[in-house]
Parts: C-alpha cells; sequence; structure tokens
C-alpha cells in the first residue's frame, strides 16, 4: 500500500479533505496504482513550531492578515 505523508502547519477540515482527494488522484493518475490503495497521512504542527526566515509561520499569518 503506498503512503503518501504531507506535513504543514495547521489545516481546517476544508483542507485537509481536499488534499486528501487531490493528492490520491495525482498519485493514482502518475502511477496506474488504484486510488483505493493510497494512504494518506496528514501531519499538523503547531504555526509556532515551524519558522521560515526567522519568523513562524503564526507571525507570518498574522503579516498576510490571515
Amino acid at each position: 500500500m503506498p503512503l503518501i505523508t504531507f506535513e504543514s502547519g495547521t489545516l481546517t477540515a476544508t483542507m485537509k479533505a481536499e488534499l486528501v482527494q487531490q493528492l490520491t488522484a495525482v498519485a493514482a493518475n502518475i502511477t496506474g496504482i488504484p486510488a483505493g490503495a493510497f494512504f494518506v497521512a496528514i501531519r499538523e504542527l503547531p504555526d509556532d513550531n515551524i519558522a521560515i526566515g526567522g519568523k513562524t509561520v503564526r507571525e507570518l499569518k498574522a503579516a498576510a492578515g490571515r
């Protein structure tokens, strides 16, 4: 069973559902393996535990108005 792992900051339930659907569809299309064989794991990290350029994701989202 193929495994797709996706790591990110906090996601909404809608985002997760869309990721699962689209990651599975693309992987199945490219590999020819049936979509029902794919296992998708989403690992969320708190926005305070991820940083880019010395700023946490929480800080970056706040600066972007999110």
